[in-house]
């Protein structure tokens, strides 16, 4: 039964990198489609549109608005890669469901390797893809919607161009809280469940017990991470969350259950 368990687990592992590369994927595409739709809300393509609308509302079929129609594709493109990127991201959260239910099923030491793996894969995709897209915008007479700033960044991303801002300070603080220290984190919880029964997996309980506390500056990073972001000093800001906020966070949950598991396993050792 157990050897079942432990099959189907793989299984479920494999899925997760699966699904997650494709929500990954879809949530680039739908960046790449916005970005598209942006380039067309300045003033010079709006006036166009405008005109090109108000000559069709006079020639009817006999004018063939171009424009409007490649960005209506435009648009029905960004709502599908949209919608499939939170499909894909839902199934890999119900994936990661199932796995922490296996804790009923399995030793703690084999939950303590299925679950640390999934954080893993997680954490990777909450890095790499986009958690949040930021639009400045001004409503203007005649000419209507016009983009200003239009910003969409994952952690790594936003860490990259904070650097190149000159934001050394902030950016330093979201490696650190947001990369350096989860991928330590984990990867301790994955040696420790590994190589449970060597003298190295004692040494390295205190530090993983230090490591173990900053699991809610996770989500305060976060938090901090979409105050920074969404700051912004233009007409009209809209902020809109992606699929890598909820891989992210699903990774902060992940992580912390684990970490409680990872902590009764080393008690049992020690008994």
């Amino acid at each position: 039964m157990k050897n079942i368990i432990y099959c189907i687990l793989s299984i479920l592992i494999l899925l997760m990198i699966i699904l997650g590369y494709k929500a990954y994927k879809e949530a680039i595409e739908f960046e790449k489609a916005t970005t598209q739709i942006v380039s067309y809300q300045n003033p010079k393509d709006q006036a166009k549109l405008q005109l090109s609308k108000m000559a069709k509302s006079i020639f009817g079929n006999l004018y063939d608005d171009k424009k409007s129609i490649q960005l209506d594709k435009l648009k029905q493109q960004q709502q599908d890669n949209m919608l499939k990127s939170q499909v894909y991201t839902l199934f890999f959260i119900l994936i990661i469901i199932t796995i922490l239910i296996s804790f009923f099923f399995i030793d703690v030491k084999d939950f303590t390797l299925f679950g640390s793996i999934s954080a893993m894969i997680t954490l990777i995709y909450g890095l790499i893809t986009p958690i949040l897209m930021v639009t400045i915008h001004k409503d203007i007479q005649y000419l209507g919607d016009i983009v200003l700033s239009f910003e969409s960044k994952g952690v790594i991303g936003s860490i990259i161009k904070l650097f190149h801002n000159g934001d050394i300070v902030v950016a330093l603080v979201i490696f650190l809280f947001s990369v350096i220290i989860p991928i330590t984190k984990v990867s301790s919880l994955i040696f420790i469940s590994i190589v449970q029964n060597n003298n190295l997996s004692h040494k390295i309980v205190k530090f993983f017990k230090i490591i173990g506390k900053w699991s809610m500056v996770d989500v305060f990073v976060v938090a901090v991470f979409l105050v920074y972001l969404t700051t912004n000093k233009g007409d009209v800001t809209k902020a809109q969350i992606e699929v890598g906020l909820y891989f992210f966070l699903s990774y902060v949950i992940v992580s912390m259950l684990v970490s409680i598991s990872a902590d009764k396993m080393l008690e049992k050792i020690k008994e």
